[in-house]
């Protein structure tokens, strides 16, 4: 059950608590750096008050436009049963789109595409964060400064090591470290805020507006850098079905925007009486007896920050497989307990190797900071984009009205972050970019070959219907034992029986077409996931129907059929598979690029074998291999 569906008065502190250790580590980290950046950057902006006024209105706007206003009331309405994230929302928009192509097209693309851009934000969020809890040691002395970026690696190195190890025991603790985090965020700004309270003036709206209207080009530049106070947002909405949706509420009018308002201020307090405090704003907010622990504190909040982001990779991975995007890749579940906590080795590694990478190029949060923002403001404007096709066929009258007025307005700022953001393509922006067009690239290529795939196949399969009843009536040679096929196609004959048939001339006692498909929800009940169909005496066909978060498990799929059809032998020592196992060679007239048909050959043969991912016992299995031309 989701822990959306209407969690009792008991349940939700608890529920409140858990999303403070997971969904708000990203943003919650962002004070670290945003208003020093924003000063700090590639533009000239001198540090008076009018401009400290300005970036804060900006900053707090930001905060209650985008997060509050966006994805707290609007966005997180979006649920796909009780899930979020980018691909839930594609899931919703296909079935709003269905009996359109192009705009079936559109959405798949926009979803693809945020999607994909989740890797590029991945890789960037613990490089930066790190980063910038560790710099916070310069303030108390420079004599550390060379070890920063070992001391970034070997964090990271450990970090990425424990994963397969899962994060359960860790886990509890992430909740109380990083409500501690944001309670002291909050401490540090009411008391600096204390000691100059006029900048409680950026509140006003007349102040961002009237810092556009007296620099235009130098405030659109800088949106840039503001930017980054909200980055972490769009993990509100893609965490919602763990916490469900009053949790991820609670936590953040309760306690998350409070003490983020209350620092950004604070740090602004600071900078009014004390403009040298500008080299890092956010570790001279506290007393020198404090810097040390808050460097301590601020290095544990980080660490939250990236195992949120990489667990959230991990988790666009898994589903990204379900729909088809993505071919099989190795998922460990690293807890009994919660479905949710998986491993997945061949991403967790390239995460690794990609944030050393990042550290060694960059070697500092400013110069990472500039390449940090494309990414999560494409992810945001493909939320946008995808949200008004939702709610367009959820809503109607006057309310669909005002919900796109709304929608449209917040489509605008995104734009804007998205064009300042552009500027930054340069300075390291491409990074993000490039892997995730990369990785758009691969799961289009994939889902465009399975596509082909299945089209070639199709074309030399024999209809289901009449061939049973010419089986049972040809005196074919029957020998102990039920046979499985494994079909994507539940309507004709799998070729691995044909094969069989062809080679060995014999038929099993009893026989079983298995398709497994899945739907756009993310989970199906166990009570509904089997259909099972009788076509003969001895033939069975079977059907189960997972959603796009259930993990697939034919042993579970053979025990619940039992209970289901008790006439069939399913003794495990008696049961065979039988998979059809395809070679891509290059067709007369080919259906892809060559450099698709290679990639896409490639992504196949170094899939997780079916054997693995479905946890079919591997010496129960029989492959049949045939060459496919495309």
């Amino acid at each position: 059950m989701s822990a959306s569906s209407s969690p009792t008065s008991s349940r939700l502190p608890t529920l409140a608590l858990a999303a403070l250790g997971v969904v708000y580590g990203d943003i919650g980290t962002s004070p670290l750096y945003t208003l020093k950046e924003c000063f700090n950057g590639h533009v000239p902006l001198t540090l008076d008050a009018f401009n400290v006024l300005g970036i804060l209105s900006l900053v707090f706007w930001s905060l209650m436009l985008v997060v509050s206003l966006k994805y707290v009331a609007i966005v997180l309405r979006n649920d796909n049963r009780g899930e979020g994230g980018i691909l839930a929302l594609m899931a919703l928009a296909l079935r709003a789109s269905h009996g359109n192509p192009r705009r079936m097209l559109v959405v798949i693309l926009c979803g693809i595409f945020g999607a994909s851009l989740f890797y590029g934000e991945t890789i960037i969020t613990p490089a930066i964060s790190v980063l910038s809890a560790l710099e916070g040691i310069s303030v108390i002395s420079h004599e550390f400064d060379p070890y920063i970026i070992p001391c970034a690696i070997a964090l990271m190195v450990g970090l990425f090591a424990m994963q397969s190890h899962g994060t359960a025991t860790v886990g509890k603790l992430f909740g109380p470290v990083m409500t501690l985090w944001f309670v002291v965020l909050a401490i540090l700004g009411l008391y600096n805020i204390i000691k100059s309270p006029e900048v409680l003036a950026a509140l006003n709206p007349w102040y961002a507006w009237h810092f556009f209207a007296a620099h235009p080009l130098i405030s659109f530049v800088l949106l840039g850098s503001v930017v980054l106070c909200i980055t972490g947002a769009e993990a509100l909405y893609a965490d919602m079905g763990h916490f469900g949706r009053p949790a991820i509420r609670y936590a953040w009018f309760g306690l998350v925007l409070p003490a983020l308002v209350l620092n950004y201020f604070g740090q602004g307090a600071l900078l009014l009486h004390n403009p040298e405090a500008i080299k890092n704003p956010f570790f001279l907010l506290a007393p020198d007896w404090a810097q040390l622990p808050l460097v301590v504190l601020a290095t544990l909040a980080t660490i939250i920050a990236s195992q949120a982001v990489i667990s959230g990779a991990y988790s666009v991975t898994s589903q990204a497989i379900q729909l088809g995007f993505s071919p099989r890749l190795d998922v460990r579940h690293t807890s009994e307990k919660e479905m949710g906590q998986i491993y997945i080795p061949q991403i967790n590694w390239f995460l690794l190797a990609s944030v050393i990478l990042l550290l060694l190029m960059f070697r500092s949060s400013s110069n990472l900071a500039a390449a940090y923002g494309l990414s999560v403001t494409c992810t945001m404007v493909m939320t946008t984009l995808l949200s008004f096709v939702v709610l367009g066929n959820r809503l109607a009258g006057w309310r669909k009205s005002v919900v796109f007025a709304v929608l449209g307005l917040l489509l605008l700022i995104d734009m804007a972050f998205l064009s300042a953001n552009t500027l930054k393509i340069h300075a390291g922006g491409w990074v993000p970019l490039l892997i995730g067009l990369v990785a758009f690239t691969l799961m289009m290529t994939w889902k465009r070959g399975r596509t082909l795939l299945y089209e070639r196949l199709r074309e030399g399969e024999m209809p289901l219907e009449g061939f049973v009843e010419a089986m049972e009536s040809s005196g074919t040679q029957r020998v102990d034992g039920t046979a499985i096929f494994m079909t994507t196609s539940s309507d004709s004959v799998p070729h691995a029986l044909l094969h069989n048939l062809k080679h060995n001339k014999v038929l099993h006692e009893q026989v079983i077409f298995m398709t497994l498909t899945t739907d756009d929800v993310p989970h199906i009940p166990r009570r509904e996931r089997l259909a099972v169909r009788k076509l003969g005496s001895s033939f069975y066909q079977v059907i189960a129907t997972f959603g796009f978060k259930d993990e697939p498990n034919v042993p579970q799929l053979i025990e619940q059929l039992q209970q289901l059809q008790p006439e069939i032998n399913l003794d495990e020592m008696q049961i065979s598979y039988f998979l059809s196992r395809e070679t891509i060679v290059e067709g007369r007239y080919p259906a892809m690029a060559w450099w698709r048909r290679r990639l896409f050959s490639l992504m196949m043969r170094n899939a997780t074998r079916v054997t693995s991912f479905f946890r079919i016992p591997p010496n129960r299995v029989v492959e049949m291999g045939m060459q496919v031309e495309l």
